[in-house]
Parts: C-alpha cells; sequence; structure tokens
C-alpha cells in the first residue's frame, strides 16, 4: 500500500532536505534526475539496493511519482550510494516478490510488513565511479 499523499507533502518539504544530508550512508541515495518538462536537476532521497549490476528501489508512494516518470522519459539518471556515483539506465518494474529477492533484511522485512510495498523497479548501472 503506498503512503499516502497527505504526507507527501511534509516529506517533501521537511524530511527530503535532512535525508539528503544521510545520501551516501547504508542504503540511503541521493537520486539525480532531470524534469521532463522544466530542464531542472532534481535530487530525491530514497532507499537504493545495488545487487551486481541492478540497483532495485522500492516504490513506497507507488509508482506515480514523478522521479520514476522523469526517468522513465530520459532512459537514464544518476544515484549516489555509497561512496560510488552510478550511472544507471532505464528502470524496468519488478513484481514485489521479484523486488523483495534483492533486497536484504530487515529492509525486506520492513518493506514486506508492515509498510507493504508492492511496487518495485530495477536501475541497471551502466557505469559507477568513486
Amino acid at each position: 500500500m503506498p503512503i499516502t499523499k497527505r504526507v507527501t507533502g511534509f516529506n517533501r518539504r521537511f524530511l527530503n532536505p535532512l535525508t539528503l544530508k544521510l545520501a551516501g550512508r547504508g542504503v540511503m541515495a541521493d537520486l539525480e534526475h532531470v524534469g521532463r518538462a522544466s530542464g531542472t536537476t532534481y535530487h530525491t532521497p530514497l532507499m537504493a539496493f545495488r545487487d551486481a549490476d541492478t540497483v532495485t528501489v522500492a516504490l513506497t508512494y507507488g509508482p506515480d511519482v514523478q522521479w520514476l516518470k522523469n526517468i522513465t522519459s530520459a532512459g537514464h539518471c544518476r544515484m549516489r550510494l555509497g561512496r560510488d556515483v552510478l550511472e544507471l539506465g532505464a528502470p524496468r518494474p519488478l513484481t514485489a516478490g521479484e523486488g523483495l529477492a534483492h533486497i536484504p533484511n530487515p529492509q525486506r522485512a520492513l518493506l514486506h510488513w508492515p509498510i507493504r510495498c508492492r511496487d518495485y523497479v530495477a536501475l541497471p548501472i551502466l557505469t559507477a565511479a568513486p
């Protein structure tokens, strides 16, 4: 079940700027993407999980989010995850089972329940640089 829209505004205004400061630590990532119409560069904090040549992202707000529309339209994005800056390709939707299979515990348990996230995407890693 996606996080409600009422929470989105609060998170965008107050929580996201704080969360971006944690990007690069643990599973917190800084997703850099370009707006479809504006051409503006945006930074979105999210949890991302690297597994070999793919990054898996849980869509806790559901699949109807602007950052996903932006990178689907552009076909690529950049992400700071850990000590690496990753160039990522176009997102590929995953089933809940596929997505959870690429996420380690305890995050897998939290996303399965109580968050009950059902939407995930895989982003192929094109290049990685420290």
